[in-house]
């Protein structure tokens, strides 16, 4: 039987942030030829209630919508529901698990990435990464007594601070909680947000709920998670409540990662059960490198993401960087011919400069995506292409503990080893305000809480005025900055 094979110009793979928004950036352009958009999922990403807020720094929104959406407003792109099952990228051929069959002239791989899981198949150990997995995570929670979140990054965050009804032991590799995001000063401006009583949320959910019986497609490989990832408002409109009543406590392991995770069975079994009547009964228990040991109903496996390179490396010569991300240069193209990437899956090569760095969030992977679809164009149309100004200045905005946080060049003094000095203005429960100098030259800020710095600061980075003279009167709050560099 010959299978069916489509010639089409633009084939892209993956219905997260980047992958749509390479797809309409494509469709939109070329509205006479077909686009391809190959999704694990029956949902896609979709951004909405887009907003410029400064010259880098834009908020929006996520939501889950079905793929007949896109079609609808692109009558030229094809949502089809399938994984990947190989490429054969000489030959611009790529297969998808329904067996259907493309040769295309530019392929966009923006397949995401897949939780770092600390054990593969423990039934235990749940790692939160899409729609499905957070919906598995409530159902699970609801039943709970305590949980043992591991992990310090971003869905950590969000997943220690909205859980009620149930103890909460949090363990981080580091000294501060969020240390990918801030430094310990803000760390402890956060901290009692842990503690005191959760505000209540009267917000409506800002994100639109499809659902469907059951998300993400099983590929014959069953290690992959193949929905999308979630939005950074995932936890909005879920319900996260345990069993125990008026308990939120939130517990801090420091400096220390899991050694090892029992079943109840082999707990009952090792030589660790001599104080059993302490731990009490848990369906697991884990023990920390520390010597701790906790049992728990479950374990949420938070620890980061691997790109999700997989599906594609067999039979090609694709470059990988470090981190094992698809390494692409500076016109998001990968080492293979014709075959481009942008998002989670893929790992900056160029010369980047001096106040970006790239870091697995929204806001790149919707950037990376719409430049990604300028230079498949500007390839095709045979014309030249700039590097985006918006790999000049890291930015990002996001929200922690029901602060607003803006993140903006190197906030954390990423690469600066010693040769800098910082500033810091802090008012307890209201906002905490860092820059980080080099040279009198500001390079970096975090900003928590209603600031209203991020417009100025951001001019003061991109222009590299010499601030030298104001000393620590740049953060005075009696002073209008905004007067001083407008």
């Amino acid at each position: 039987m010959e299978i069916q094979r489509h010639l089409v110009t633009f084939v892209i793979v993956g219905g997260g942030i980047a992958g749509v928004t390479c797809a309409e950036q494509i469709a939109s352009q070329f509205v006479s030829d077909e686009v391809y958009l190959l999704t694990a999922s029956p949902l896609v990403k979709t951004v909405t209630n887009f907003k410029q807020v400064s010259k880098t720094l834009e908020e929006f929104d996520i939501e889950d919508q079905p793929s007949s959406v896109l079609e609808e407003k692109y009558p030229n792109l094809k949502v089809l529901q399938s994984a990947v099952k190989l490429l054969r990228a000489k030959e611009h051929l790529l297969q998808a698990e329904n067996g259907q069959t493309f040769h295309y002239k530019k392929l966009c791989i923006c397949s995401g990435a897949r939780p770092k899981l600390l054990t593969q198949d423990n039934p235990h150990v749940l790692g939160i990464r899409d729609t499905d997995s957070a919906q598995e995570f409530q159902k699970r929670l609801s039943k709970a007594k305590r949980i043992v979140v591991i992990g310090n990054g971003g869905i950590a965050l969000e997943l220690v601070y909205e859980v009620e009804g149930c103890e909460v032991i949090w363990a981080i590799k580091d000294k501060a909680i969020g240390n990918t995001f801030f430094d310990a000063g803000a760390a402890q401006f956060l901290i009692p947000s842990l503690e005191a009583d959760k505000k209540e949320r009267a917000l409506p959910c800002k994100r639109a709920r499809y659902t469907t019986g059951k998300t993400g497609v099983k590929s014959s490989k069953p290690q992959y998670f193949l929905g999308s990832a979630l939005g950074p408002d995932w936890h909005e409109g879920i319900e996260l409540r345990g069993t125990v009543q008026n308990s939120s406590g939130v517990h801090v392991e420091y400096e220390c990662e899991v050694d090892k995770i029992y079943t109840q069975q082999e707990f009952l079994q090792s030589q660790l059960n001599t104080n059993k009547s302490e731990l009490g009964l848990w369906p697991a228990y884990v023990q920390l490198t520390n010597g701790k040991i906790y049992g728990c109903d479950f374990v949420v496996s938070a620890t980061g993401v691997v790109p999700n390179t997989d599906p594609f490396l067999s039979g090609n010569n694709f470059e990988l960087a470090g981190d094992h991300g698809l390494r692409v240069d500076d016109h998001m193209r990968t080492s293979e011919q014709d075959v481009y990437a942008a998002g989670d899956v893929c790992t900056a090569g160029w010369e980047p400069s001096a106040l970006w760095q790239q870091m697995r969030l929204w806001t790149q992977a919707r950037q990376m995506g719409w430049y990604a679809a300028r230079c498949m164009a500007a390839d095709v149309l045979e014309e030249p292409i700039e590097l985006d100004f918006c790999f000049e200045l890291f930015s990002h905005i996001t929200k922690f503990f029901s602060y607003k946080v803006v993140l903006l060049g190197k906030f954390n003094a990423q690469g600066l080893g010693q040769d800098h000095e910082l500033l810091v203005r802090c008012t307890k429960g209201q906002e905490y305000v860092k820059v980080v100098l080099t040279g009198g030259r500001m390079v970096g800020a975090v900003l928590i809480g209603e600031t209203d710095l991020e417009e100025t600061f951001e001019n003061l980075i991109l222009n590299q005025m010499d601030l030298s003279r104001y000393g620590e009167e740049l953060l005075n709050p009696n002073i209008d900055i905004e007067d001083y560099f407008d």
